[in-house]
């Protein structure tokens, strides 16, 4: 598919611009507006604030390929067919058509663009419940357009409804399977018949629950698709192995060749590298500008190269060697064309590879030193806590502390270490849902505010400190602000002070925040400052606060600056070499 005149990114796109649809740019893998997530999950996750009534400065028809990161299930990549880093293609009408549009032009894509045969399609709808009815509408659209009743499964909300959190905009989804099988296609769909796989989600927001689980029928109801692309890409070139596909392909020979090994019989380590490093280079290209390091997206980032670094040893690979490099040009030649940041800071991207490379060599010295004197006490086994202290602080995977304690003579309890694990990742997955947990619930009414307070703090920064003070970053929760900004000394307290007062002065004014949309080009000759121009579409939303502040931004925002309450600074600190970062909250 990669090497055909048209990629299946470019055959959508063309599609849904041909039905009046939008081409929106990709979001960056880093949320800017959304604490309530690492990195961009889903299509859907940058366009929360227009699902949730804001208006879109495309219009009310959009469509795009978005970049997600997912953590949660890193543990599974390995198999054949799951990705951290994966590419959802998706179109969404805010308040336009409904599902009679949605369904036929899914339908007309998949089997007039794709050519995919009906009689390899099913599809799933919501089957109801107390207080929202069956949906025959989607059942009836599908009927008309050729799907057999048999090939229909009414299911339950846990497979064919969607909500973000326990209130807010829901409602039922219809869901289309594709049967990936030389098998004879059974009459009867069975959604629950691994050779039947789901290719596109259609999400009709039509309801709104309440915090005392009221449903009520929306006034503006949207749609919301996704189209994973690998998945479809292994669909259309018929292998059940997402990596045999074009996508993969280059990337999967380059490993092959600083190995000296072949994909078969490889594939766990072979797929780990090429995933892992693929995700690498998307967040280390990313405009955000993440680096390795203990928390947050830097500790993502960390495991993934450590981990490919473990799986490369594991096949033999010279870690010494420019391994990564190799494989990493190839995984950015593949994505210029699609993403521009990934052309621009592909040096920065191959130096963090690099650099953490080194570190976790000499980590992994250290690693080896700790299980010499683990062993020199004679011990005749090494215990769970000790085995999963090996993996958690020098990196060791329970496989290297076997071999080696193999070696010696001397066992390790692999079950307690399991079990360890277990407790391990149960702990992440909480921590990983925890952040996740926002989803268009996110934007609470005192996130809003300080997302309007980074505004102030950026543009009182500019007068106290050098007018060339600018937003490196931002991340915002219902406690406090965390803003970082270019500026080459800590802040003394008189620039503290200074900086506090002035945005205090500005909420006592009253200023009020207009929006307005217009050219890209004509809000940067305006003098209206962004974070990362690039990644902006051709038309913007320029926030203005009364005459002090200009920023490029997608929202939510307060309407006058009276409702912020008092502004404090509770800490300054450095962030990284020329970064500053201020902690504050709202009183």
């Amino acid at each position: 598919m990669e090497n055909n005149k048209k990629n299946l990114k470019d055959l959508y796109l063309d599609f849904f611009a041909s039905k009046g649809h939008k081409i929106i740019p990709s979001a960056p893998v880093v949320p800017e507006n959304d604490p309530s997530v690492l990195f961009n999950t889903a299509g859907m996750q940058p366009l929360i604030p227009y699902l949730m009534g804001e208006s879109h400065p495309y219009g009310t028809r959009l469509v795009d390929y978005q970049k997600c990161i997912r953590t949660i299930d890193l543990d599974s990549v390995g198999d054949a067919t799951h990705h951290t880093f994966f590419e959802m293609l998706g179109n969404w009408s805010l308040g336009d058509y409904f599902k009679e549009e949605s369904i036929s032009y899914s339908f007309e894509f998949l089997t007039k663009i794709l050519n995919l045969p009906i009689e390899r399609l099913a599809v799933t709808v919501y089957k109801g419940d107390e207080s929202i009815p069956r949906d025959e509408v989607s059942a009836g659209i599908w009927k008309k357009l050729g799907i057999p009743e048999a090939r229909i499964a009414y299911l339950g909300a846990e497979d064919n409804f969607w909500i973000a959190g326990d209130t807010g905009p829901c409602g039922g989804d219809t869901e289309i399977f594709y049967f990936r099988s030389n098998d004879p296609i059974p009459e009867v769909f069975d959604p629950d018949d691994s050779r039947w796989v789901e290719i596109w989600n259609n999400v009709f927001m039509e309801y709104y629950k309440d915090e005392n689980g009221n449903v009520t029928e929306l006034p503006k109801k949207n749609v919301d698709t996704g189209m994973g692309y690998e998945r479809v890409v292994a669909v259309l070139e018929g292998v059940n192995d997402n990596y045999k596909t074009s996508i993969w392909k280059e990337v999967i020979k380059k490993i092959e060749d600083v190995s000296n090994l072949s994909y078969e019989g490889n594939e766990q380590s072979m797929r780990i590298i090429a995933d892992h490093l693929r995700t690498a280079v998307f967040i280390a290209s990313d405009y955000s500008m993440i680096k390795p390091s203990n928390t947050d997206q830097g500790y993502i980032l960390r495991r993934l190269i450590r981990r490919a670094i473990r799986h490369a040893k594991k096949l033999n690979i010279d870690i010494n060697s420019d391994w990564e490099q190799i494989i990493a040009k190839e995984i950015i030649s593949k994505y210029t064309k699609y993403y521009k940041e990934i052309e621009e800071n592909q040096s920065v991207a191959l130096e963090v590879l690099n650099n953490e490379k080194i570190k976790f060599n000499k980590t992994l010295e250290k690693g080896l030193k700790e299980f010499e004197k683990v062993v020199a006490s004679n011990i005749s086994e090494i215990d769970a806590i000790t085995a999963f202290k090996l993996y958690d602080t020098y990196g060791f995977p329970i496989e290297l502390t076997t071999e080696l304690a193999l070696e010696k003579g001397i066992k390790v309890d692999e079950e307690g270490f399991k079990a360890k694990f277990k407790e391990h990742q149960e702990k992440s997955r909480a921590g990983s849902e925890q952040k996740f947990k926002g989803g268009l619930a996110g934007n609470s009414e005192v996130e809003t505010k300080y997302h309007t307070a980074t505004h102030l703090l950026n543009a009182a920064l500019k007068v106290v400190v050098n007018k060339d003070v600018h937003q490196k970053g931002s991340n915002i929760t219902s406690e406090r602000m965390r803003f970082d900004f270019s500026c080459d000394h800590k802040l003394t307290d008189e620039e503290k002070f200074k900086t506090e007062a002035l945005v205090n002065k500005w909420i006592q004014d009253g200023l009020d925040v207009i929006v307005t949309e217009m050219s890209k080009e004509e809000a940067i000759k305006s003098g209206a400052e962004c974070m990362f121009v690039e990644k902006y579409p051709d038309i913007v939303t320029v926030y203005s606060i009364g005459e002090v502040s200009r920023e490029l931004c997608g929202g939510p925002h307060v309407k006058n600056t009276s409702e912020l309450g008092t502004f404090k600074i509770k800490k300054e600190e450095a962030s990284s070499a020329g970064v500053r970062r201020i902690k504050a909250i709202l009183e």
